[in-house]
């Protein structure tokens, strides 16, 4: 039998995943954090998981800065890093089914959790309409996937 959500706690609050950066966690690939103080009062209502999938794909904080060319994760470097993206975003998913989440709150432009847009894999800056790999996944499940611009 899986493992499940203390009855507790989904019968009374609202909960949501959220890019831990935006938690003011630091683990984006710089060692930095993205806090955003408008998704932090959430917390007064809701209960908001922290994820990020990178970590829990397996890769290191700080990391190299990676972008999505075609189907594939590359860092800076020329890494493929797909398959750690991938891992990550199971993870997620496995969080999300757990806890029943319907919603995610994500950091865009991320090549794991972009909403409406990601960088197109050159490493100069260039933002093009896309959607990262957990952000991808989840929606696939029935998650729906904002991002914090739209809070």
């Amino acid at each position: 039998m899986g493992a499940t959500a203390p009855q507790h706690i989904k019968s009374f609050y609202p909960m949501k995943i959220v890019s831990a950066c935006l938690l003011g966690i630091n683990c984006k690939y710089d060692g930095g954090n993205n806090r955003n103080e408008k998704i932090i009062s959430l917390l007064k209502d809701e209960i908001l998981i922290p994820v990020c999938p990178e970590q829990l794909g397996g890769l290191s904080t700080p990391r190299s800065p990676s972008e999505i060319r075609g189907d594939r994760v590359y860092s800076v470097e020329g890494e493929d890093l797909t398959e750690n993206f991938k891992r990550g975003a199971e993870e997620v998913l496995k969080i999300a089914k757990l806890y029943r989440i319907k919603e995610a709150i994500f950091k865009d432009g991320s090549p794991s959790c972009g909403v409406n847009y990601i960088y197109d894999g050159t490493f100069k800056g260039v933002r093009i309409k896309g959607k990262g790999i957990t952000t991808r996944l989840l929606e696939r499940e029935g998650v729906r996937v904002i991002s914090e611009k739209d809070i």
